[in-house]
């Protein structure tokens, strides 16, 4: 059995108006409001009218083959330069922020991005020209996978933290200020009740430090700082 859709025959002819463009957009959009545990063959089936899941399969093989496309179209909303520009870094804070922010559209891409693999043709040149930002600098193309793969780590894991964090805000209503206070008060006297872990209570009582955003960024530009000092060394050792 092929292991993605990339490497299926193409689907049939379209029959009025379903093709595979609009599964995979009734697709994404049931993930939207669902997320990835909603997801199903029947719920894109409804949401696209008068269709059977039968229907769906003859243009998208299995729900696997759904998946593949929903991930590649949703890596396609990431700008993507045709070419590495003079400043390293900032390809690749280009391609994290864009990656960050699609995910924060699309939460399910988070969670289900691990689940395939990446063969997609949207997903395949966002990767290359990582790969070539870095090997431009210097590094083989095993160093620079390994890095890309740090990096995207690090833009998934946040953005399906902030993605699972926004909904339980939303399902226990911490959206309003007055009840996230409340929430942090009653936390606060329960761990105070502890009676042995003065750093947390007091972090508790005044709870301040950057906004997801800004974390992302920072523990982008950690990431970043470290691939560049082994840049640097790469440079020192072949002086």
């Amino acid at each position: 059995m092929p292991l993605t859709i990339w490497n299926q025959p193409p689907p049939p002819p379209r029959q009025r108006a379903l093709g595979r463009p609009e599964i995979v957009a009734a697709a994404i959009a049931v993930a939207d409001e669902s997320g990835a545990a909603g997801l199903t063959m029947k719920g894109v089936a409804a949401r696209l009218g008068a269709y059977t899941p039968m229907a769906l399969y003859r243009y998208v093989h299995s729900k696997d083959g759904l998946v593949d496309l929903m991930l590649d179209a949703a890596a396609a909303q990431v700008p993507v330069p045709a070419r590495p520009g003079p400043d390293w870094r900032a390809d690749l804070e280009h391609i994290a922020h864009g990656t960050h922010a699609m995910i924060g559209r699309h939460g399910w891409y988070a969670e289900l991005v691990h689940t395939r693999p990446p063969a997609g043709p949207h997903q395949m040149r966002r990767l290359e020209f990582m790969l070539a930002v870095l090997v431009g600098q210097g590094a083989g193309v095993a160093d620079a996978m390994t890095w890309t793969a740090l990096i995207d780590r690090h833009v998934f894991g946040a953005g399906r933290q902030e993605s699972e964090e926004s909904h339980a805000e939303r399902r226990a209503g911490l959206s309003d200020p007055r009840r996230q206070h409340a929430a942090f008060a009653e936390v606060r006297d329960l761990v105070a009740g502890y009676g042995d872990l003065p750093n947390v209570t007091a972090w508790l009582a005044a709870p301040t430090g950057p906004d997801p955003q800004a974390q992302f960024a920072l523990g982008l530009r950690y990431l970043l700082d470290g691939i560049a000092a082994d840049l640097r060394h790469r440079v020192r050792s072949t002086a």
